[in-house]
């Protein structure tokens, strides 16, 4: 079990309203495995835990506890071309300063 984890899945869950049979769904899985996930009876597969954090719109190091940002704060890039994703990075940069 990695500490925290359980209760991150879980929360993030329930902050999207989704229930443990929807994501199982999602990940192909049965709801049953969902509920180990977050009672930490059961630890998710490397695939699996990515999975999740597209799900839930964070990245693998929020839930594994390794970075503490708020979900929230992160901005989604997909689909951007790298120049494009220069400048952005470059605009963060410009107002932290």
């Amino acid at each position: 079990m990695i500490k925290g984890l359980p209760e991150k899945l879980k929360e993030q869950r329930e902050k999207y309203h989704y229930s443990q049979k929807y994501v199982a769904d999602q990940l192909h899985v049965s709801p049953s495995i969902i509920s180990g996930y977050e009672t930490g009876e059961r630890t998710p597969s490397t695939e699996k835990l990515l999975a999740l954090s597209y799900l839930y719109h964070c990245s693998t190091d929020y839930l594994l506890g390794r970075k503490h940002d708020d979900p929230e704060t992160m901005i989604e890039i997909d689909g951007l071309k790298s120049h494009q994703v220069s400048a952005l990075i470059q605009f963060i940069d410009s107002m932290k300063s």
